[in-house]
């Protein structure tokens, strides 16, 4: 098996168009530094700072198409995290318009992040965060007639914004593709399940993936296995929970993060557009219950060891 650097390239599209930029066998190895979903725009971004308009059109780099040899369409490729390195600084931010809450924050809010010190970041004098670094952006190249913008995801793939595709976690992805044109990106140092603000903790990072091709089986979208307990360390001191209970899941999705929302601007004194960015970052979604019609609950779990008192 082979280990293969990827060249530093980056393409903005879901579409076979794009040029290869490196070929590889199944087993070998790649490794590579990602760019922040936001290309570096908030690099010299300080706290307090003005917030200026981004340029939308840099949005998303993303690493590749990788082609991967014998690839067809209906196989698998399984991508294995062997590295990820976030590289001294994250941020996270909301918008009007955007996330969970689109019509809720009507100021834009922009949290930075120091990375430097070691697996764990903080947020004021609130909260610790334990870092669990994973690619919110992952797949083959979709059979597409047009190009596709990175978000949203499909059957395919793309911005899944899963946060337990970590180091050590098997994810197989669907072969739309001869040779599967495999790309990646828009890198997260942590994130919450649902990442309800839009953003996770964005930044750089460097990174190793093992890529394996699977013939002869398919699947309808992108599945993955951990290598284990979904959060160790952080479940040890319990949850604070609340819920939302309505007859859409979207609503009771919001109900469930208002409510915390409130919870954490109570029992920790800081300001709701903190309490957004935080819970985008730590706090879980989860669908508790879908059976008895007409109602269904959405729960916010807030993992309490990360939690200053």
């Amino acid at each position: 098996m082979a280990h293969h650097e990827v060249p530093d390239v980056y393409n903005r599209l879901w579409t076979p168009a794009h040029e290869p930029v490196l070929s590889i066998r199944s087993g070998d190895t790649i490794s590579f530094d990602v760019r922040d979903a936001a290309d570096g725009q908030l690099d010299d971004y300080r706290q307090g700072d003005p917030i200026v308009p981004r340029d939308a059109s840099r949005s998303y780099p993303l690493r590749g198409p990788i082609l991967v040899e014998g690839a067809q369409p209906g196989d698998v490729i399984e991508v294995e995290p062997l590295e990820f390195q976030p590289l001294g600084w994250g941020f996270t931010a909301s918008r009007p318009g955007a996330g969970l809450l689109p019509d809720d924050f009507t100021e834009p809010y922009v949290y930075k992040w120091d990375l430097t010190t070691g697996d764990t970041t903080e947020f004021l004098d609130v909260a610790t965060i334990p870092l669990r670094p994973f690619l919110g952006v992952l797949a083959c190249t979709p059979n597409t007639p047009d190009p596709l913008p990175v978000m949203p995801p499909g059957d395919f793939g793309g911005n899944m914004d899963i946060r337990d595709l970590v180091v050590g976690t098997r994810i197989f992805l669907p072969v739309g593709l001869t040779g599967a044109r495999l790309m990646f990106g828009d890198p997260h140092a942590a994130q919450g399940d649902g990442e309800v603000c839009i953003t996770a903790i964005e930044a750089p990072l460097d990174g190793a993936l093992r890529i394996t091709l699977h013939q002869g089986r398919s699947i309808p979208s992108p599945q993955f296995q951990t290598a284990g307990p979904l959060q160790p360390g952080i479940e040890d001191q319990g949850y604070y929970a609340t819920t939302g209970v309505r007859p859409d899941l979207l609503d009771a999705a919001r109900e469930a993060l208002r409510t915390m929302i409130d919870h954490l601007c109570f029992t920790y004194r800081i300001e709701p557009h903190e309490a957004y960015i935080l819970a985008s970052v730590i706090v879980d979604l989860k669908i508790s219950e879908v059976v008895d019609a007409p109602n269904w609950i959405v729960s916010a779990y807030l993992p309490l060891s990360v939690m200053h008192r």
